[in-house]
């Protein structure tokens, strides 16, 4: 492994490598903050490593390094994001913009976008947004590749969601998942790496479940709690695709299959101003009284305590602040190459 970046450096990295591939500088830095979150918090599948799959779509013009995007207030609480086909943190970045400044002005901020890609982890957005004393709930679609339930055919993508509540001087408290059993970036490692799956992951092309990646990645996601996750998914999808006036199941491109052409994927924000209802104490401790119910569960293996959603991650990432983080060596070359085009 190489030698451990600091989060100032590995920012920097990012934003240069970002930057090499054409952005602005200020939209580099505004991208690289997710992608380096999501890094720090352990999240590598959604991590820098991102950049370079987007640099491969910006060269063949399937996204736009310098979009024009535009924000419209269509209500006095909610507005419209056009991503311009723009990468898609920084696009992710400026919706949660306008769905945080929409929240301090009337308490709450629903924000759409559509025309957009791949935006990153949600926990980052989430994160940011509760450290600014937001609660939140933050979607986006995906290309298709999860059948519904009964169907031998991929019509859902596996729509990330996430939700977070704010906890002045503490931990918020975040739920970032995918709507399948495992992210598809997981059973593409283990095609490289040679291993098996488990049977819950994945089927292959006919519906049957199977161990073999390479089978699964032929096939389709098995989507979390049977006919519940599809019908998750569903949801996300018409929040973020429907809604935003993006495209949404079939309709959104394949990144692998036609990285040339704009996926138009979308996005939601929804935004509650969390003091407005009720003071900085008054929450902590309700989170503090919250959070003491669950920690104090009877483990039913000693070794494993009762954890809340996200901590795990905020684990990751007070380390990775402290000691830093040592990214894979050849990553670490490939990052430097494409900052060395700026």
């Amino acid at each position: 492994m190489s030698a451990k970046l600091t989060e100032a450096a590995l920012a920097d990295l990012a934003t240069r490598a970002l930057a090499g591939l054409g952005l602005e500088a200020g939209d580099a830095a505004d991208c690289a903050r997710i992608l380096v979150l999501g890094e720090l918090m352990g999240l590598s599948t959604h991590g820098v490593g991102r950049i370079e799959s987007y640099g491969e779509r910006i060269d063949l013009g399937g996204i736009k390094a310098r979009p024009a995007i535009r924000v419209e207030r269509v209500a006095p609480a909610m507005a419209r994001v056009d991503g311009d086909n723009g990468v898609g943190p920084l696009v992710g970045m400026r919706a949660l913009e306008a769905a945080m400044a929409l929240a301090r002005e009337t308490g709450v901020g629903a924000v759409f976008a559509r025309a957009s890609n791949h935006f990153g982890p949600v926990a980052p957005y989430s994160l940011i947004a509760a450290e600014a004393g937001f609660a939140s709930i933050i979607g986006s679609n995906a290309t298709t590749t999860i059948a519904p339930t009964g169907g031998r055919e991929a019509r859902l993508g596996n729509s990330p969601v996430g939700f977070c509540v704010p906890n002045p001087g503490g931990r918020p408290v975040i739920l970032d998942m995918a709507l399948s059993m495992v992210a598809r970036a997981k059973i593409r490692n283990a095609a490289r790496r040679g291993e098996a799956i488990p049977p819950t992951w994945a089927t292959d092309r006919d519906g049957n479940p199977t161990t073999d990646p390479k089978a699964a990645l032929d096939g389709f996601l098995l989507p979390i709690g049977g006919h519940k996750g599809y019908g998750l998914a569903l949801i996300v999808d018409l929040f973020a695709g429907l809604l935003s006036g993006a495209a949404f199941l079939t309709r959104v491109s394949s990144w692998s299959e036609n990285p040339e052409a704009p996926q138009d994927l979308g996005h939601f924000f929804l935004l509650i101003d969390a003091s407005r209802l009720g003071p900085a104490d008054w929450l902590a401790a309700r989170m503090r009284d919250f959070a003491a119910i669950l920690h104090d569960t009877p483990p039913a293996d000693p070794a494993a305590p009762v954890l809340l959603p996200g901590e795990i991650e905020l684990d990751r990432l007070d380390l990775h602040r402290r000691d830093g983080l040592a990214l894979d060596p050849a990553l670490l070359a490939r990052l430097e190459a494409l900052a060395a085009r700026g």
